[in-house]
């Protein structure tokens, strides 16, 4: 026995020296598995990454997802941004009425949409940064960025302060930014980005091909991309500091490559990187029946007689009783916002938004660009281009986006202003006109700041003295819902650079010397 046991102990000597005169991770490599060089050759690790970080910026799935994303796309974004902005209704209430879009807030939804625009996208940076780093690739994580200020931008104008600076650190308690300082970071992250995407878009190089379910890995386009961001941000920040919003909006504007100017330049997700993507709203319009037109848009599109009208919405359904007919000889129909009836026969039968399984998911049109490039010229002047021009290119821009061939000189002469909203019958609605402005705003600056006085006085039902010397280069261009008279008057002293005071229930205008 015991020569056996040290025959056994031999051989088992000899066989780790056999071991060890062989490579040893080849031997413990499971051959039908890929490995880190080979995902790394086939960019499978880090390209991955990429299609998942575009993801984030708009909850976007395919069919194979079933139903999973559809459901965080509509109680994160539709039930809250896409009913608040007026483009839609629903002829569901949720909650018995006590939901996002009566203003009651329902926590897991709006937990929903900070996960989905902030939290989602965090993990696939760090990794994207760690890969870029590693690998000395540089235009991957300028990449990286992008996405990144895609999907954060709106957890920054939703929620305020979040983590930003320190996003990356390993550590369980990483602080807050404050806003200001986020938005000056990200026109930084922005800035550096675009220099090393531009070089690479200059030695006409692609990134990430296989991967990029957005520009197929062109280079150029993601410069533009980056540029009109940077010029949308610039926009919003610009009443909060007007140096640093002017400064980046020059340099989105003056950059060689520039920003979106043609309808193929836009930023969307239907197919790319061997996927194709659906439509979360065709989804909960034709499947779950619950996406409608909503008053706002009812109001425009139909006192304008906007030639987009029926590449927005479809007529209303035969069965309805209730739809008002339209310029194009078909009948539409909106629900008010906020209702508090549960789902019904009346409402359902309304106008459906005109969009297909396969109509991209957007992420910024050139449409949007000019009018941001118009708002910039109305702010600074001539040296970001004539706002005039650039207004009526960004409505050009737009039937071009939605495929109508209507004459834009004609839309914007037509002289018609927005309806009121209403419909009879046991769910009747009447809500007046968002305003009764033209599509074409007329007269010289100054007769525009006298018109915002005279919607004021009207409004309000106030007298106003205004000083002979007012006089701006700019016109406002916010709106105002219910705020009080003396809330609008600090907001637009600042803008314009005039005081005011009250005095025997007039209000008088005095310009800053």
């Amino acid at each position: 026995m015991k020569k056996i046991n040290q025959y056994k102990l031999l051989a088992g000597i000899y066989a780790l020296a056999l071991l060890a005169s062989c490579d040893y991770e080849e031997i413990n490599t499971n051959w039908a598995e890929m490995n880190e060089k080979e995902e790394a050759m086939d960019g499978v690790a880090v390209g991955g990454l990429v299609t998942t970080m575009e993801q984030t910026v708009f909850p976007v799935g395919t069919q194979a997802d079933d139903t999973d994303i559809i459901n965080m796309y509509q109680t994160d974004y539709h039930l809250s941004a896409d009913c608040w902005s007026g483009f839609f209704s629903q002829n569901n209430s949720w909650n018995g009425g006590n939901n996002n879009t009566s203003y009651y807030l329902i926590d897991g939804w709006i937990k929903g949409t900070y996960a989905r625009s902030y939290t989602n996208a965090l993990d696939p940076w760090k990794k994207l940064k760690a890969a870029s780093e590693k690998n000395d690739t540089p235009e991957v994580f300028a990449l990286a960025q992008v996405l990144k200020i895609s999907a954060w931008h709106k957890a920054l104008e939703s929620f305020g302060p979040m983590p930003y600076s320190h996003a990356a650190d390993a550590t369980m308690n990483i602080p807050f930014d404050l806003e200001k300082d986020i938005y000056a970071a990200m026109f930084k992250d922005l800035a550096d980005a675009v220099e090393v995407l531009t070089k690479k878009a200059d030695a006409g190089v692609t990134i990430m091909e296989d991967y990029d379910a957005v520009y197929a890995g062109d280079s150029r386009k993601w410069v533009k991309y980056a540029n009109s961001l940077m010029l949308r941000l610039a926009m919003r920040v610009r009443f909060a500091d007007t140096e640093l919003a002017k400064r980046y909006a020059a340099l989105a504007v003056k950059h060689s490559i520039g920003v979106m100017t043609s309808k193929d330049e836009e930023a969307q997700m239907s197919s790319g990187a061997g996927i194709t993507f659906r439509n979360n709203i065709e989804w909960l319009a034709e499947q779950y029946n619950e996406s409608r037109m909503g008053s706002s848009m009812f109001s425009y599109l139909m006192g304008y007689e906007d030639p987009r009208l029926s590449a927005y919405f479809k007529p209303v359904d035969d069965k309805c009783t209730l739809g008002q007919l339209a310029f194009d000889g078909k009948k539409y129909q909106a629900i008010p916002a906020g209702h508090l009836y549960g789902q019904n026969d009346v409402y359902t039968t309304f106008s459906k938004p005109n969009i297909k399984g396969d109509t991209p998911t957007y992420w910024m049109r050139a449409s949007e660009v000019y009018f941001l490039r118009a708002e910039a010229a109305l702010v600074w002047g001539g040296e970001f281009g004539n706002a005039d021009e650039l207004y009526k290119q960004g409505i050009g821009m737009s039937f071009q986006e939605n495929g109508v061939t209507a004459s834009v000189d004609d839309y914007m002469n037509s002289g018609n202003v927005p309806i009121k909203h209403e419909f009879g019958g046991s769910y009747s609605c009447s809500f007046s006109a968002p305003r009764a402005v033209t599509v074409k705003f007329e007269g010289s600056r100054e007769e525009k700041l006298e018109n915002v006085f005279q919607c004021l006085s009207r409004k309000f039902r106030v007298k106003f003295s205004i000083d002979s010397s007012v006089s701006v280069d700019d016109v406002y261009t916010g709106a105002f819902d219910d705020e009080k008279i003396e809330d609008i008057l600090e907001v637009l002293k600042i803008h314009y650079g005039f005081n005011y005071t009250v005095k025997d229930g007039k209000i008088n205008i005095r310009m800053n010397k």
